[in-house]
């Protein structure tokens, strides 16, 4: 049974109000370009020392979500058209900015044929044409198992493609019921059969009443379909009407299950109180492409 209790965060959880720059040139560009960002959309707690840095993740699609994941704070409900204009809006974004690390992650289009997986596809020719060094990170839905559609943006041979696992399978039918474990393994898998070349990174909150041996199983189901790259970090429920904390892990903890992973064979494990899926996007690349030149 979940609580409702309140449980206070403790202060390794607090973090700096965002400001500067960078932050301040990132914020003003999403605002007046019409862009849509996890950052914000998101509530992600790294917001302020990832644009304070220069890096951004956006969301295509919109910032409206087909399913309705008690975890999330993106927005369920009426869904709008496929922006047509939109792969250029955001290659512009990623060129004027000057990223050399892009990460591009959607909501969930259950109600298009391909998932949204054609709009990938559409952008990465766009970042392409305006900047060839950028290296390009992709965060997917599981396509609902259309592995048609996700071949169309495997072939487009982005340098990483992630999709995230979230949960241990005994809480999906709380906190993410119209997900399906399995599916999300086996995209991870499917990805690696179309091309063994494109890195795969996927990502585990924790908190949400997982035990640490059901943890260390979603680990190693993941290093058996092929995932390379980890993250994992503390869940922090969004408001009051999302699925509560259960529990705040230490930074010990974390510490402990990052070397864990690094003996069950990752490349590289992100793990930490604030760690989310674009967290150290680049530095994460960097410790894979190591792994697999040395």
């Amino acid at each position: 049974m979940q609580s409702t209790k309140y449980i206070r965060k403790p202060d390794w959880l607090k973090v700096k109000l965002p400001g500067g720059g960078d932050f301040t040139r990132i914020d003003r560009y999403h605002r007046l370009n019409g862009l849509n960002s996890v950052c914000r959309s998101a509530a992600c707690p790294n917001q302020g020392e990832c644009w304070s840095k220069g890096t951004a993740t956006f969301m295509i699609l919109g910032n409206v979500c087909s399913r309705h994941c008690r975890f999330c704070n993106v927005s369920s409900g009426a869904l709008s058209p496929v922006d047509k204009e939109e792969p250029l809006r955001v290659a512009k974004a990623i060129y004027e900015l000057e990223l050399n690390h892009a990460v591009i992650t959607t909501v969930t289009r259950d109600d298009l044929a391909d998932g949204g997986a054609s709009q990938f596809v559409a952008l990465i020719g766009e970042i392409r044409k305006l900047t060839a060094d950028c290296r390009i990170e992709l965060l997917i839905s599981d396509l609902q198992g259309n592995w048609n559609a996700l071949a169309g943006i495997v072939a487009e041979e982005p340098d990483i493609i992630g999709h995230n696992i979230e949960t241990v399978p005994r809480l999906y039918e709380q906190v993410r019921p119209e997900a399906e474990y399995r599916r999300s393994l086996e995209t991870l898998a499917e990805i690696k059969r179309q091309n063994s070349k494109v890195i795969t990174k996927s990502g585990l909150m924790l908190g949400l009443g997982e035990s640490t041996d059901e943890v260390l199983k979603v680990m190693a189901d993941l290093r058996d379909h092929g995932c390379q790259l980890l993250t994992l970090g503390q869940y922090l429920s969004p408001s009051k009407d999302h699925y509560p904390v259960q529990r705040y892990v230490s930074p010990d903890e974390f510490s402990v299950f990052a070397t864990k992973g690094l003996g069950l064979g990752f490349d590289h494990v992100e793990a930490g109180p604030l760690v989310r899926s674009s967290y150290h996007a680049e530095e994460q690349y960097v410790a894979s492409r190591s792994c697999i030149d040395g």
